[in-house]
């Protein structure tokens, strides 16, 4: 499929679906006219990349860990990414623990500001 039938089908703009190309996330082929061919597991792909961007994680660990997902890429794991992926794990359990406690700040602040509306004093 072409780049703008990747773009539909997983909501990321071609902008987008280009950086991927350049930071190794994503490998198309050419066809004779240059254009980008990409297969049909790239939506997957798209998907995915999309989920660890979500989840705080740059290019250049993505790159790392791509290959390794799914059922074939289960099997290239090493006893290195598992540590890079446990490391990546902790830092987002800390993000979670950040944000709840920000959400708990702004309960109080909203709790707060609620006590205090209609009351002129």
């Amino acid at each position: 499929m072409r780049i703008g039938e990747l773009a539909r089908r997983t909501g990321v703009s071609e902008r987008s679906l280009r950086y991927y190309e350049e930071q190794g996330l994503l490998h198309p082929e050419r066809t004779a006219g240059g254009h980008r061919e990409f297969p049909s597991t790239a939506v997957e792909t798209v998907v995915r990349i999309q989920e660890l961007f979500a989840a705080g994680l740059c290019s250049a660990k993505i790159v790392q860990f791509l290959p390794c997902m799914g059922e074939e890429g289960r099997k290239r794991a090493t006893p290195l990414l598992v540590e890079d992926l446990l490391v990546e794990r902790e830092r987002i359990n800390r993000m979670i623990k950040d944000l709840a406690r920000s959400r708990d700040v702004l309960d109080q602040v909203i709790t707060e500001a609620r006590d205090t509306v209609g009351d002129p004093s």
